[in-house]
């Protein structure tokens, strides 16, 4: 029995230290130590993370040729790449401009890549009032970037009919005379006339009667600011004027009257859209 129990405690201790050896352990005083063998993958760990941890954070700079700009226009976006640690442009790597449209960020046109100075430019033709910015893809020093907003306001031309109605408030108090057509007297198709010239480039003939038969007709009830009114007697068209809604017009009336707003009179009269 104390031979057979002498042998159970040295295979134990044998294979106790076998495993211990296979598991990179060692027992040293009671206690559990780990051997170079388990701990052989740190080294790598910690090169990944220096690695890792090499890469710099640029900063990010980016302008536009205008704030303001009227629609159909173009705007000039620039990104500048900066190497914070000593001031020098960064020239790696490639640049994406994005706009800010329907709640979210999207790229317009493709990726530019930064030049010898670190910028990266790029022409937009937007038709709205929204914002752009710069984002940097990243490099094998540089890790990638975004720039702040930056808002682009888009000035949208005013309609035809308002050109049209703010070139016919213009004469306001213009005194009538028969036969002239401005620029400081007019009869009614004379003032017409030369209100849709200046503010429409179109060309009418110096009578009520010709203009009802220029440009679109147009229904009575969808006429819209800036439309030629022409009143008739039967079909034949004797005053012109045009419409600023709410049912009045400018026209020149009559001798002794002066070109200004007034109230519309009678329901036989045509609607043209000169400006179509």
């Amino acid at each position: 029995m104390h031979e057979n129990s002498q042998g159970r405690r040295r295979r134990t201790s044998i294979g106790t230290g076998t495993l211990a050896l296979s598991l990179g352990l060692c027992l040293c005083a009671g206690q559990l130590v780990t051997t170079p063998a388990a701990s052989a993958a740190t080294p790598t760990a910690q090169v990944v993370t220096a690695a890792a941890a090499a890469k710099k954070k640029p900063s990010i700079r980016t302008t536009v040729s205008t704030r303001t700009l009227k629609y159909g226009a173009k705007v000039k976006l620039t990104a500048k790449l900066i190497n914070p640690s000593n001031g020098k442009a960064v020239t790696s790597g490639t640049v994406r401009f994005q706009a800010y449209r329907n709640g979210k960020w999207t790229n317009w046109g493709g990726a530019r890549k930064l030049g010898n100075s670190g910028t990266a430019t790029f022409n937009a033709e937007p038709h709205i009032t929204g914002y752009f910015r710069a984002y940097y893809l990243g490099s094998g020093s540089f890790t990638s970037v975004t720039g702040g907003k930056i808002q682009v306001k888009v000035v949208k031309p005013a309609s035809k009919g308002s050109r049209i109605l703010a070139e016919a408030k213009r004469h306001t108090g213009a005194l009538y005379k028969f036969g002239a057509a401005g620029p400081k007297r007019f009869d009614c198709s004379g003032y017409t006339l030369y209100v849709y010239k200046k503010a429409a480039g179109k060309k009418l003939p110096h009578k009520a009667n010709s203009q009802q038969r220029y440009g679109k007709a147009v229904s009575k009830g969808k006429k819209q600011v800036g439309d030629l009114i022409v009143f008739r007697n039967g079909s034949y068209g004797y005053h012109a004027g045009i419409y600023a809604g709410g049912g009045y017009m400018y026209d020149s009336p009559h001798t002794g009257a002066r070109v200004g707003k007034h109230k519309m009179y009678g329901s036989n009269y045509v609607v043209r859209r000169i400006a179509a």
